[in-house]
């Protein structure tokens, strides 16, 4: 039995603009695709292995024509807007209390800044979880495994009674490998409310 929820938060809860934001970030540094070295850079920051201080300097260095405003802006131009009834749907959750309701996020210091400053509700949001992994502040990412077997150890949980809800496929993916059921869902045609009626068959 199911006791266990695990969300993701981007394209979840809050929606994303990845491919206008690969578009954009292309347009203003004026490449045509991310160097190794930038995807690095990235996967350090979302791990919380460097500052922002230090992102920053690295864009800057590189792309000398933008000013550290616009390289946040750029960063940011993925996150868009948090429809209130994903909140609601959420605290009627907590209410209920059957289930344990963990956030499990691959993020970053400037997202976080940008929501909370965008949606004065964050802190509400926040509060309705038991746990709340962002991956810089645990220096773990998926879909690496160990982030999941942290989240697994840190709570006692079975794998077999968690339910793990994520957009993107690989991370779904890695879940599975451990005994954690999924739903991989599609923020174009999907909601997160829906959860107990697409869902129908776990729960």
């Amino acid at each position: 039995m199911i006791n266990t929820l695990i969300f993701d938060f981007g394209n979840v809860f809050i929606n994303l603009d990845i491919e206008g934001n690969l578009q954009y970030a292309f347009e203003k540094f004026k490449i045509d695709n991310f160097s190794d070295e930038m995807l690095a850079f990235n996967s350090f920051y979302e791990q919380g292995l460097i500052s922002t201080e230090e992102l920053l300097e690295f864009y800057s260095d590189n792309f000398p024509h933008l000013s550290n405003q616009e390289l946040i802006d750029i960063w940011n131009f993925m996150l868009k807007d948090f429809p209130k009834h994903r909140l609601e749907f959420l605290q009627q959750l907590k209410k209920e209390g059957k289930y344990k309701l963990i956030l499990l996020s691959n993020t970053n210091d400037l997202h976080i800044d940008w929501i909370k400053e965008q949606f004065p509700f964050f802190e509400e949001f926040k509060n309705c979880f038991d746990q709340f992994y962002l991956s810089h502040e645990i220096q773990l990412r998926k879909p690496n495994k160990d982030i999941f077997e942290f989240v697994l150890n840190e709570n006692k949980l079975k794998a077999s009674e968690c339910f793990f809800i994520d957009d993107n496929t690989d991370n779904c993916k890695t879940a599975e490998t451990l005994g954690i059921k999924t739903w991989n869902i599609n923020p174009k045609t999907e909601d997160v409310c829906t959860l107990f009626k697409t869902e129908a068959n776990i729960f």
